[in-house]
């Protein structure tokens, strides 16, 4: 390929709407874009199967499977023919866009410029040679970024208002508008978060995922009844629907309805036997329903001994379910750790607590380990010098100022006033507060640093605006 081919080609790849041009991954690793996409997104029953065949495309181009790529778009079309007969050509762009962006990166320039040129065929019936305005394409791009993560909700949004602008009532735009938008914490306060998905509903009323959205928010609004009836009409029109389920369990989690909670987990599980957030959710479910029982008084707990004891088994079992499905699944020993450690099993406790350490962890999860490691050996084992050997660990890891970063601190600093209250010469105490004092000096001079080079940066910024500006 000449260099001229090759940068004529490239510079009309870009200009393509696809899944090579919207940066869809964002910080995350190409490890935890896949899972939270293919595996999270088990959860979501919908008609869009060649949106999640063009993801799944993309997703196997990234990883160097060109071949399966191609498969997976290859079924897409296949999909699209029969699904929208009416509108296959427009229907297509997406695809056809990634068809030719894995064809260039294969070196295949005659088959990228082929699936170039059926784009742009399509696009120049609506004059425009690459890149067309419709609302096809914006709610393509809308379902791509809504299953790719939670920091695409905005954007998601926005491509679903700018399809609505011109199909108003469309039940697939409203849809997608709606559980983009009830993602989203910040609403203006004019606006209510309900309205989307009431509308949906509307428009949609077969869509049993978007009633569980709108249960959740009624449940925020403490309109817990509603919300419940809205739950089990879902649940009874349908019983089998993932999305349906997982979500109804989440209404039901915060309420402490541990057991219905657990119930449509385990409906779910029949389903996605292997879905490690299934099981990590059923242990979490099972150890919170644990931790409220053991922190009841004496008398209520009096002869459920037996009941405590299983719901660490069965929270243990699905917790270590979890890790051997996905052995990349963050913080699962800690948290069973953690379990043991309230269980009074420090032996076992101990022992997760080491191999969490043997993890490959990043430096905010090394941080928290430090944290939960130093308060098990502080609260269950009272061995104090050990807790404050982690708890220094965490502090001087370096991230950004974080809550356990505050926490391991804040205990630090308890820890030698508690000390110096008892001797006012106690060496260790005083070397500590020390060392928190110069810790404190560098975070400080940090802060200034930063603020140095920011107002260094807005002085340039502003002065080659007045200098243009008096061009």
């Amino acid at each position: 390929m000449s260099e001229a081919t090759k940068d004529s080609l490239e510079r009309h790849l870009q200009q393509l709407k696809c899944h090579f041009t919207w940066n869809l991954i964002g910080d995350k690793s190409l490890d935890e874009f896949e899972d939270a996409v293919l595996h999270k997104d088990q959860f979501q029953n919908s008609e869009f199967k060649a949106t999640m065949l063009n993801i799944s495309a993309y997703i196997k181009h990234l990883r160097g499977q060109n071949k399966a790529a191609l498969d997976c778009l290859k079924q897409a079309e296949e999909v699209i023919q029969r699904e929208h007969a009416g509108q296959a050509k427009l229907r297509s762009l997406v695809t056809w866009g990634n068809y030719a962006w894995i064809y260039y990166h294969m070196g295949q320039v005659e088959d990228a410029q082929a699936y170039l040129d059926k784009v742009k065929q399509v696009c120049e019936e609506f004059s425009s040679p690459y890149r067309l305005e419709s609302p096809e394409l914006h709610g393509e791009e809308g379902w791509a970024r809504l299953k790719c993560t939670t920091k695409q909700n905005e954007r998601a949004k926005v491509c679903f208002e700018k399809a609505l602008e011109k199909k108003p009532k469309d039940p697939e735009f409203t849809s997608g508008w709606a559980i983009a938008s009830s993602r989203l914490d910040r609403w203006p306060v004019s606006q209510d978060p309900t309205d989307p998905l009431r509308k949906a509903i509307r428009l949609n009323p077969n869509n049993q995922y978007i009633k569980i959205l709108l249960a959740l928010k009624f449940q925020k609004e403490e309109q817990e009844d509603e919300g419940e009836r809205l739950v089990e009409e879902a649940l009874n029109k349908a019983p089998d629907a993932t999305d349906v389920l997982h979500s109804a369990a989440w209404f039901y989690r915060n309420k402490h309805a541990w057991d219905k909670a657990i119930n449509q987990l385990r409906k779910a599980l029949k389903i996605l036997p292997h879905n490690h957030y299934l099981h990590y959710q059923i242990g979490s479910c099972y150890k919170s329903q644990f931790l409220q029982l053991k922190n009841m008084g004496d008398n209520e707990i009096y002869g459920k001994r037996e009941k405590l004891l299983e719901q660490v088994e069965l929270a243990v079992k699905h917790l270590e379910e979890a890790k051997k499905n996905n052995v990349n699944f963050p913080s699962i020993f800690s948290t069973i750790a953690g379990i043991y450690a309230h269980a009074g099993d420090h032996e076992k406790a101990e022992s997760y607590f080491q191999k969490e350490f043997s993890q490959e962890l990043s430096p905010v999860a090394k941080q928290v380990l430090h944290l939960q490691y130093g308060n098990f050996q502080l609260y269950q084992m009272k061995c104090e010098d050990k807790a404050i050997q982690h708890f220094i660990e965490g502090v001087k890891i370096n991230v950004e100022s974080n809550e356990s970063l505050a926490k391991m601190k804040s205990k630090l600093q308890r820890i030698a006033k508690k000390r110096l209250s008892k001797n006012e010469a106690d060496s260790e105490a005083l070397t500590l507060l020390a060392f928190l004092q110069e810790l404190s000096g560098e975070t400080q001079q940090r802060d200034k640093d930063l603020k140095r080079d920011l107002d260094s940066k807005l002085h340039r910024f502003s002065a080659s605006r007045l200098a243009k500006n008096e061009e």
